[in-house]
């Protein structure tokens, strides 16, 4: 399941708690909060539609309301000074071109999403990164949203810092709902080698900013779209790594058939990701032969009796 799924899910939930508990006003003093901080929400009209037909805040006003305290301002030369003073990452784009041309895999740690509910909720992070290690994944995806996911920040930091005791490393991807730079600023603390970002959710202000601020902290952006609109969006922001969420939004259903429409269009030079709905061999071997170089795998891979055989299934 990708991440934008969830917050979507995440603000109807929100705005349902706020029609029976009446918090309206509590609500706009949030956003003005917002304001001052420079998280401004978008006005209503510049929403894409959802199944939600609700006053659905944008930019998911409970992952805003997260880090609302610790917005400031991030300058790039901050994050570059930040970048030379930590230790080297490993690449996250480099392990997902494999020399073989068989397909990556981005093994997701993730202990409970809202529409599957619990997966694996008392799984340590740092022993959940070394079986994805031992099954021979190419990289880690770690959910840091504690609220929808059971994740944290804490759970990435843990990972890295396993992975510097006990190496070789593998490039980890700080998995949440980007909105400002700070955040890209805590992944690369964290030691995160990329970041995502999801392009139907942020104006191009925010992306521009965000993938600015990776590039500083030298970061990778995972661009994520769902629509050929969203990929002309993303290109034109300079992404190199792009993933097609194969649910659709609207409706909540997965469709291999998006990677199958969408990867081809992709310039020779963006690295193509399928997201969500890779269960099987022939899932895999699908989105493969529509020219992913990579699949992202969640709760198939945590719910996987043994998760090398998974994954060694998508390389045949």
């Amino acid at each position: 399941m990708i991440l934008l799924q969830s917050v979507n899910e995440a603000d109807c939930l929100d705005h349902q708690h706020r029609r029976t508990s009446g918090t309206t006003g509590r609500h706009h003093s949030r956003r003005s909060a917002y304001r001052a901080s420079g998280l401004v929400p978008r006005p209503q009209a510049d929403l894409r539609p959802t199944r939600f037909t609700s006053e659905k805040r944008p930019l998911s006003g409970a992952k805003v309301g997260v880090i609302a305290g610790q917005v400031r301002p991030v300058p790039l030369a901050e994050l570059a000074a930040l970048h030379a003073s930590l230790p080297a990452v490993p690449s996250f784009a480099v392990s997902l071109r494999r020399s073989d041309g068989k397909l990556a895999v981005i093994a997701e740690i993730k202990r409970r999403s809202p529409s599957a509910g619990a997966i694996a909720t008392g799984v340590a992070a740092p022993a959940q990164a070394e079986r994805y290690r031992h099954a021979a994944a190419s990289a880690l995806s770690v959910l840091t949203d504690e609220k929808y996911f059971g994740g944290t920040l804490d759970d990435l930091a843990a990972v890295t810092v396993h992975f510097r005791q006990f190496p070789p490393p593998l490039p980890c991807i700080r998995k949440d709902f980007f909105v400002h730079p700070i955040q890209v600023l805590q992944a690369r603390q964290a030691g995160a080698s990329a970041i995502l970002i999801i392009v139907r959710a942020l104006t191009d202000a925010e992306i521009a900013a965000l993938k600015a601020a990776a590039d500083a902290s030298g970061l990778d952006s995972l661009f994520e779209i769902h629509t050929a609109p969203e990929l002309d969006r993303a290109l034109a922001h300079g992404a190199t790594i792009i993933g097609v969420n194969n649910r659709d939004l609207a409706i909540f259903k997965t469709d291999l058939g998006l990677s199958e429409r969408l990867i081809p269009l992709f310039p020779k030079h963006v690295i193509a990701v399928s997201e969500s709905g890779i269960h099987t061999a022939a899932d895999a071997a699908r989105v493969r032969a529509a020219g992913a170089h990579a699949v992202l795998v969640g709760e198939a891979l945590m719910k996987a009796p043994d998760p090398a055989a998974l994954i060694a299934s998508f390389r045949p």
